[in-house]
């Protein structure tokens, strides 16, 4: 059996089932990537809180790509051995990550672009487990 990866990931986390014929591994990829951006502490009794607390818009999305970047390099690095990848997930990031992927020459590795609600590890597990076994 040669070795799969089994990837569910949204812009939060990734959870990365590697399978081979010793067995299988999980492991978790948590991103720093938030969507909205967060206010400091301060009360909003205390004056303009908005304009002061929240960054620009265009700041804030280069600062949100940046990590996200930084989160996609991340799981190419760990899943780069894999002879084939199974990617599954609820939103855009399984999307992005396959256009990283071929950014990467890895996309004829690619076996599977799926959309699937959220899921526990074992429901993750339990999909790639299958998938590889056909």
């Amino acid at each position: 059996m040669k070795t799969g990866v089994g990837l569910w990931i949204d812009h939060r986390k990734a959870i990365i089932v590697v399978v081979t014929e010793e067995g299988e591994e999980i492991r978790q990829i948590l991103s720093l990537a938030e969507k909205k951006p967060r206010r400091s502490g301060d009360s909003p009794l205390k004056g303009f809180y908005a304009a002061r607390q929240v960054p620009a818009e265009d700041s804030s999305q280069r600062i949100f790509t940046g990590l996200l970047n930084s989160y996609y390099d991340e799981i190419i690095t760990d899943i780069r051995d894999a002879e084939s990848i199974l990617i599954f997930g609820p939103g855009e990031a399984k999307n992005e990550l396959k256009t990283r992927l071929e950014t990467n020459n890895l996309s004829e590795r690619l076996v599977g672009l799926e959309t699937a609600d959220k899921m526990t590890n074992r429901q993750i597990a339990a999909k790639v487990r299958r998938h590889f076994a056909e």
